[in-house]
């Protein structure tokens, strides 16, 4: 009997201490592929010191630095729902963290009990009472816990890094909505100007019709192109209605009308090059969620892993009452047992292997979608610093067209007092100028909008 004990020790201890080898991978933290390039850069990047001076861990005040807009921004964040639902996706995932940490603590239960008894012939029940305390603990000798503890630790992380791109969004469309207001009330101005304008142009053709020095003609072409640009004034006036009521959106208020400041204009603190360095990109919260991402499905591999091995838990039951059992004591007395129990799954239907298939597969999509959002990434930064710089360029050339249109315009309305010139001359001059300065414009706003995707893609918004 003796030596049948001492060989069923030996065995469990034999099978505890192979499942024991042969599980320690699931005990290793999550940690960066080094057989990925893009994914080696990365991991780099995160090893370097944190540039406090780059554009995209600057605040968002000294990039905004309207302070209509900044007004606007900090309304925004204060009120705005999905901002709102990404901090309580934060508190969710604080509260599922702390469940984590307390699993490893037992569970411990109170319920007392009590019951009545007959027997024989007699009138009065015999009763008795239980006053039990029972504890369970499950020891996790195979990481199931341990794997959901930092399992939960990165998806606080990964909502954190949510909530830090919700942030971002909104500063830029509240910024975007606002630059665009104040384009489109610029070209209000201007084509209301330009209106009042080409009607003076119309009736100075008609007080030449009737000098004789122009016919019919001139005057209906001249009032075509008058009301040209008075057909263009409430497509303006439709468009900053829109823009209006996405801005109070943005605000999560009723819809009114925002005022803006139509001189401002995004200038960059930072002096702007071509590249897009590795440590920057790893400041994004997009990717830093994608990484957090990755990280999971890591820990839910081993989660899947971890059901092929043995559970182990102890209890314990204790308490003071005449009740034990179905036998009625008296008087009183205290009681207490000890249990431990070992499951070991063998088969399981297949499911284990199944799952644990399915989350490798998982596991491998979250790091095809990690990188893929690091390229993405380099790629948005490139197309906004691109655009912007060209855009600059851009303005430069048409700033000089408008400049020599506006001469050219002066020049034409002179020569046509003096009968130099002819009306056809003078309606092209100011399409053409008009054109240019609508141009200017429509560049001042892709310039702006630039910015704030350059500063978006670097991870701004802090």
């Amino acid at each position: 009997m003796n030596m049948n004990i001492k060989n069923i020790r030996l065995l469990l201890v034999t099978v505890v201490t192979a499942t024991v080898m042969s599980s320690c991978h699931i005990y290793k933290k999550y940690d960066l592929p080094e057989d990925n390039e893009t994914i080696s850069k990365y991991k780099e990047a995160l090893e370097q010191p944190v540039d406090s001076t780059a554009l995209g861990n600057l605040q968002w005040e000294e990039i905004f630095t309207d302070p209509q807009l900044q007004d606007l921004i900090n309304q925004a964040l204060e009120n705005n729902t999905d901002l709102q639902n990404a901090k309580l996706n934060v508190d969710i995932a604080h509260a599922q963290l702390l469940g984590a940490r307390l699993s490893y603590l037992p569970s411990i239960s109170f319920a007392p009990n009590g019951s009545g008894s007959k027997v024989g012939s007699g009138t009065s029940l015999d009763w008795g009472y239980q006053l039990p305390l029972a504890a369970s603990w499950e020891i996790d000798i195979f990481g199931s816990k341990l794997n959901s503890k930092r399992q939960a630790q990165v998806n606080l992380k990964q909502t954190e890094a949510y909530e830090q791109a919700v942030r971002s969004q909104i500063i830029g469309s509240v910024a975007n909505c606002y630059y665009q207001l104040v384009s489109y009330n610029k070209q209000l101005t201007l084509y209301k100007e330009t209106a009042e304008l080409w009607k003076q142009t119309v009736q100075v053709m008609r007080d030449m019709k009737e000098a004789g020095r122009y016919n019919e003609v001139a005057i209906v072409q001249s009032e075509a192109s008058y009301y040209s640009v008075l057909s263009a004034i409430p497509q303006v006036e439709t468009t900053i209605n829109q823009l209006n009521n996405t801005m109070s959106l943005l605000l999560n208020v009723e819809p009114q009308t925002w005022n803006v400041n139509t001189e401002s204009m995004i200038v960059l603190p930072t002096e702007l090059e071509y590249g897009v360095p590795m440590n920057y990109l790893a400041a994004r919260p997009d990717v830093r969620s994608a990484e957090y991402q990755f990280a999971s499905a890591y820990y839910a591999t081993n989660l899947a892993r971890t059901a092929f091995y043995p559970n182990i838990t102890l209890s314990a039951n204790g308490g003071y009452g005449t009740l034990i059992g179905s036998a009625i004591l008296d008087p009183a007395k205290w009681f207490i047992s000890l249990a431990g129990q070992l499951t070991l799954p063998l088969f399981n239907s297949g499911q284990n292997i199944a799952n644990l298939k399915a989350a490798k597969a998982q596991q491998q999509q979250a790091l095809n979608t990690f990188e893929y959002t690091v390229l993405s990434a380099s790629a948005e930064v490139s197309n906004a610093l691109v655009t912007m710089t060209k855009s600059q360029e851009m303005r430069q050339n048409i700033a000089l067209q408008v400049e020599k249109l506006q001469k050219a315009v002066e020049y034409n309305q002179d020569l046509l007092q003096l009968s130099t010139t002819t009306y056809l001359e003078v309606l092209t001059a100011q399409q053409s100028l008009l054109n240019s300065q609508v141009s200017l414009l429509n560049t001042d706003l892709t310039i702006n909008q630039a910015a704030i995707n350059l500063y978006q893609s670097l991870g701004g918004g802090r």
